[in-house]
C-alpha cells in the first residue's frame, strides 16, 4: 500500500488541551452497560508503587495524581496487592505504630495494603452482561470503594487485571451520592475529610 502524508495545520492562539473530565459523555443511569463506567486498563496504564516504598510517598502519589487507589507492586514487578486512600488515612497505620512500635515516617506500603490473597475481583465476562446498578449493588454489599476486573490470558494462561470500578467515578456520572461506606472514626476520619475537599 502507498502511505501518503497527512496535511498539517497551524495552532491559533484559542488552542485548548482536552481535560477528560470536560469531555462529552453519553447520559448514564443504572441501567446503562457496566463497561461505560469502568476504567479500562487495556487502554489506561494503571498507577503503581512498589510495596517497599514509604506510605507518605504513596499519599503523596494519590494526591499529585488525583486518585484514590495504587496498584501494588514487588521487586519482580508482580501485582501483590492494592493500597487505597482509606488503607493511607484510616485506622491501619494507627494500629500498626500501635502494635509494632513504629512512626508514621517508617510506616511502608506493604504495612497497611490489602494483599492480593485479600482481594476479590470480578470477571470481565460477567461485566460484559452488566449494567452499572448491578455494579453499585456489588459494591453497596462489599463495602468497598473499588471493584476489581481480571480476564485471562490466553498466552500465558494467567488472570489479569483488566479493569477497576470506583464508587466516586460512577456517583460523578450519575450525578447522586453513594455515602453507603463506612467511614473510619475518630481523627482518621477528620483526615478523610481533608483527603476529600483537597
Amino acid at each position: 500500500m502507498d502511505y501518503h502524508a497527512l496535511p498539517g495545520i497551524a495552532l491559533p492562539v484559542t488552542t485548548d488541551l482536552i481535560h477528560v473530565e470536560q469531555r462529552p459523555q453519553r447520559p448514564l443511569s443504572l441501567n446503562s452497560p457496566a463497561a461505560e463506567v469502568m476504567t479500562d486498563l487495556r487502554v489506561i496504564d494503571p498507577i503503581s508503587i512498589h510495596e517497599d516504598a514509604p506510605l507518605e510517598e504513596a499519599h503523596a502519589r494519590m494526591v499529585s495524581h488525583g486518585i484514590r487507589l495504587l496498584f501494588v507492586s514487588n521487586s519482580a514487578d508482580a501485582f501483590t496487592g492494592l493500597l487505597t486512600a482509606s488503607d493511607v488515612l484510616g485506622e491501619r497505620p494507627v494500629k500498626c505504630i500501635q502494635e509494632r512500635g513504629k512512626q508514621r515516617k517508617e510506616l511502608l506500603v506493604s504495612d497497611v495494603m490489602t494483599p492480593r490473597a485479600g482481594l476479590e475481583a470480578l470477571t470481565m465476562a460477567d461485566v460484559s452482561h452488566a449494567s452499572v446498578g448491578h455494579i453499585v449493588a456489588t459494591l453497596k454489599e462489599q463495602g468497598r470503594q473499588h471493584a476489581l476486573v481480571v480476564e485471562k490470558n490466553e498466552a500465558s494462561g494467567h488472570l489479569e487485571i483488566c479493569g477497576l470500578f470506583s464508587t466516586s467515578t460512577i456517583a460523578r456520572r450519575l450525578g447522586i451520592s453513594l455515602n453507603f461506606l463506612r467511614v473510619p472514626r475518630a481523627f482518621s476520619e477528620i483526615e478523610h475529610a481533608l483527603l476529600h475537599e483537597s
